[in-house]
């Protein structure tokens, strides 16, 4: 079974990339000089965030925060592109973590395929919103985001949460849960805190979550990037920034680096998340003035 996965996701990755590459031929989105090319800034904002993303704080709200205060992205192509350009390097993080992490393979499947659900749905969704209420949706996405990381902070490891795997009902329960996560992540809410929560609250081993979050996140992106670019609903140049710069972050996070001291720096995220949400509300609310 992890080998089909494996598989699949080598086979997807190199299906998006071939969407990647034709939305480039069509040149959704042209730089101020009618280039495509990403800036360095972009690639940086992309090495940085997937980094860090390898490690476990997420990286869909250091990105949102990232574009608003540099001004690299207007708040309604965000969640595009987001993810579009964390499509690839979250892939890479899926196959290493699929390979490496043993989860009961009927758990990860099932949580994965729902997460895919969830996340097409969402994704034809938002990529219709006018900016006014990406703006509301993601300032509320990215208030969850801080309380399910820093509910993650003080989640500790039940008694004997140990299982690497789930059984009827709760697996109904569990898959129900990750595919409306699959939806909210296509405005915004990263799927890694709230996943890691899930897991814990469920009884399950927290290691587990790794492949879980990653894998899902792997396959879903793929779904939810094409309906993005076939809306014309993400900036290109960043886009391909975070795939340029992610890809090398995510080997050095997991390859060489592979652990740090994190519990300080997540803390700092959910502050600058927090900020973040209330200066992306306020937007929203002088608009509708």
């Amino acid at each position: 079974m992890k080998t089909a996965l494996l598989i699949a996701l080598v086979v997807l990755a190199a299906a998006y990339v071939l969407v990647l590459a034709r939305a480039v031929r069509r040149g959704h989105e042209r730089g101020p000089t009618g280039g495509w090319w990403p800036s360095l800034h972009h690639t940086v904002v992309g090495f940085v965030t997937n980094f860090f993303d390898s490690l476990g704080i997420g990286n869909f709200a250091p990105t949102t925060v990232w574009f608003r205060a540099a001004k690299l992205v207007p708040d309604e192509r965000i969640p595009g592109t987001m993810n579009v350009g964390h499509t690839l390097p979250v892939m890479l993080m899926g196959l290493l973590f699929i390979d490496v992490v043993e989860v009961e393979p009927a758990t990860l499947v099932s949580m994965i395929g729902a997460a895919v659900v969830g996340a097409w749905f969402g994704a034809g969704l938002v990529s219709r919103l006018p900016r006014r209420q990406i703006q509301i949706g993601m300032g509320l996405a990215l208030l969850a985001a801080a309380v399910f990381m820093a509910g993650f902070q003080f989640a500790g490891k039940p008694a004997g949460a140990d299982a690497l795997g789930l059984e009827l009902p709760a697996l109904l329960l569990a898959s129900a849960a990750i595919a409306a996560l699959g939806a909210l992540m296509t405005i915004g809410v990263g799927l890694y805190a709230p996943c890691m929560v899930l897991v814990r609250l469920l009884g399950m081993n927290p290691i587990a979550a790794f492949p879980i979050m990653m894998g899902a996140c792997a396959f879903l992106m793929p779904f939810a990037s094409t309906r993005f670019l076939n809306r014309n609903a993400a900036a290109l140049r960043p886009s391909l920034g975070l795939t340029l710069g992610g890809l090398p972050g995510v080997l050095l996070a997991v390859l060489v680096v592979k652990s740090l001291p994190l519990d300080a720096l997540r803390w700092l995220v959910v502050a600058v998340v927090l900020i973040t949400a209330v200066s992306m509300l306020r937007s929203a609310s002088r608009q509708a003035a």
